[in-house]
Formats: C-alpha cells, structure tokens, sequence
C-alpha cells in the first residue's frame, strides 16, 4: 500500500452544538460533514485506503454518514481521549497494512480538495513529513484578561491545516515515542514530527480549506454551498402533516421522541408519537414522496410498536438523497393534558438529532382547543407539523 488516510473523527464538537450531535454528523449543503470529507479523500486517485477514528458511541452515525461512500474505506477504530491518542490509535491499526505514506486529516475540514491532497502526498517523495499552512496576515496581539500586552511579529508566522502528510513508520515511531514520554500535549501531528526530529516542509494550503468549530462557521459553510450550486437553481419546498391518536389504557404516551408520564397511551400500531408522524408526513410531503402510510403501512407487522424515530430518520434520509436540506420544522401538539412545556426542550433535543440539524431549527409549541372537539374532551392527541426544505 502507498498511501492511507487517517481520518480522525472522534471529537465532540461543542463549541458547534455538539450537545445536540457532534459536529462531524452534522449536516452542511444535506449531506454530513464526515460524509463531504469521506466523499473527497476516498475518491483520490492517490489515496488507497481511508481509516476513520471514531468515538465509541458514534458507531450509528458513522455508518450513516460512511454508507454511500463507495471503496477504498476500511473498518473504523475507536478513538482515544484526546485527538493524539485517536491518531495513534489509527496509526497502529494501519499497521497490518504497512503503508508507505499516511495522510491525517481532521474530520471537521469538509473543503479539502484533490490538488491540496496532491501537494501533500508529492512533497513525501523527498521529506519525512508535509504539511499544509497559510501565511498568518492578520496583526497579532498577545493579550491577558482581554487586555493587550504586546504586539507579537506575524514574520515567518504560519497557520496550518490539515491533511499532514509523513512517511507512516516515521510519524508511527514518534507517536510511540511521545507516548512513552508521556507527552500528551501536541495539538497536532507536525507537531510530535518536530519534536521527534523529523524532515517536515510546509507547502501551499488553501483558503478554503476551513475547519467548521462553531455555529457561525456551519452558517457561512451552508452559504457557501448554496452559492455553489447557484442560487438561482435552489427550490425552496413546503411541507404540512396533521395526525391524530386517541387515548387507549396506559402510563405514559411518545410524543416527539420523549417518554411523557401520563395516566393513558395512545392507541397505535407503532408507538403512536402523533408528533414524529405529522412532522414525518410534513417532510415527505415537502419533497412530494407520499405519507408515513405509505412508506410504513400499518398492515405490515414489522412496524408493530416500532419507534417513529424510525420513520422520521428515513424521512430525513430521503432529504438528504435528493441533495437536499432540512431548513427548519415546526411541530404544535393539540391536547388538554399532558402538559408539554416541561418536556418542550427534550422534544426539541430529540428531533434535531433524529433530523441532524441544529436545535434553533426546531420548533415544538402547544395549545389546547379551551375544551372543544375530540382533544378538548380529552379522547386524544392531536398535533400539525410544517417543514421546509432546500433542494438544489
């Protein structure tokens, strides 16, 4: 093997909402950050193998995320608790392979693009390491409690990237090394390369090659892609779903995605969440692919008691395949009892995991009908969704 890539996917992410779900799941132009990057390197013509680190609990997400990207990936490993023990956990598993060259690249820089890879990868003909940076061009202040104590001289100052390219037995041997000396403070690889005495050149990054950390960063990440694929193409869908459940005998009932305690159920052939249907149907029906029903028909046996987390995530799933985006939801439950606002944030919690998108795009509010109809007799729940999604 030439060359092999480490991703290293194993952080949390939060300083980018990564409470709700780690920033390398997160979605950008409807398609995950993770997948973006796996797309670009795996399809390298130099890249023969790619190797994620990923974090324990993250074997779902990966899967998804990883599950239409064709060749060249192997089996993800477990990270460790820091970003060098990931790394060196990716280094050993690679092993087996013995590759020449190993690429490590931060799974949050969806913008890496085929010709940075091949600077990196064609210096490693005449240096043990490479590695992308930029010029730092903007003035430098050293400062303390917010107060400026010096000005620092920007001269031979560089910021540097990722992928970070090294001669695999080399950049292996200091990682082992550092590990036996207990040096756990580098904050990335060129960084142990320098300390293990290593030949590392730096070579030409690119601007575009952002790491996405916090909110504002997925914000200009989404524009960016919208104005790739020209504006003028993009299509702007609404959806709307409505769905009722009655009261059947029970202690609690599902109502998006969390466990309220309650003196009834709802009747249902699955859970019955009358809120994940009607938001369901409201995505479905933004992007004109038919109902819950039709997907997930009550006939079929399988679906008995199942979690609509289930249905709502392909509902996401088939967003997402069409290149799409989920912009933001909104869901109003309509019942006398139980109360919702004690449970309102967890619900939002819940769907902006399920939907992969940040937690200020979800909205879940409820009202009661002051006594009327079916809900105001207290026989059921009912609840409206509306949904918009950006396609192209």
């Amino acid at each position: 093997m030439e060359t092999a890539v480490v991703i290293v996917a194993a952080g949390r992410g939060t300083r980018a909402g990564g409470d709700i779900l780690p920033k390398q799941y997160r979605p950008v132009g409807g398609k995950t950050v993770l997948t973006r990057v796996l797309e670009e390197i795996a399809s390298h013509p130099k890249v023969d193998a790619v190797l994620s680190v990923i974090h324990p609990t993250d074997q779902e997400n990966y899967l998804s995320a990883a599950n239409h990207v064709a060749g060249r990936l192997l089996e993800p490993v477990t990270g460790g608790a820091t970003r060098q023990d990931s790394v060196r956990a990716g280094l050993e598993q690679l092993t087996k392979h013995s590759p020449r060259n190993v690429l490590v690249h931060d799974a949050a820089r969806p913008f890496v693009d085929a010709a940075l890879i091949d600077r990196v990868i064609d210096t490693l003909d005449a240096h043990d390491g490479a590695v992308p940076a930029l010029a730092v061009t903007d003035t430098l202040k050293r400062a303390r409690g917010g107060r400026i104590e010096s000005t620092v001289d920007r001269l031979n100052l560089w910021g540097v990237q990722t992928p970070q390219g090294f001669h695999f037995d080399k950049i292996l041997d200091a990682h082992r090394a550092a590990a036996q000396a207990g040096k756990v403070d580098f904050t990335d690889d060129s960084s142990i390369a320098e300390w293990h005495g290593l030949d590392v050149i730096l070579v030409e990054g690119s601007p575009e090659n952002v790491k996405l950390t916090r909110q504002a960063d997925f914000d200009m990440a989404e524009t960016r892609l919208r104005g790739a694929a020209s504006g003028a193409n993009a299509e702007w869908r609404t959806g709307s779903g409505f769905d009722v459940h009655a009261f059947a005998s029970g202690d609690h009932v599902m109502l998006c995605g969390v466990k309220v305690p309650h003196d009834r159920a709802l009747a249902g052939h699955s859970d019955a969440d009358v809120g994940l249907h009607a938001l369901t149907d409201a995505i479905l029906g933004a992007i004109g692919d038919g109902d819950i029903g039709a997907h997930f028909p009550p006939s079929d046996p399988q679906w008995k008691g199942a979690a609509s987390d289930v249905f709502l995530g392909d509902a996401a799933r088939r967003v997402a395949a069409l290149s799409g985006r989920i912009v933001n939801v909104d869901v109003t439950l309509i019942c006398e009892t139980p109360k919702i606002g004690p449970h309102r944030e967890a619900m939002r919690t819940c769907i902006a995991r399920i939907l992969r998108i940040g937690l200020e795009r979800v909205s879940v509010k409820a009202t009661t009908t002051e006594k009327l109809g079916f809900t105001g007799r207290g026989e059921g729940i009912a609840a409206q969704a509306t949904a918009m999604v950006q396609l192209g």
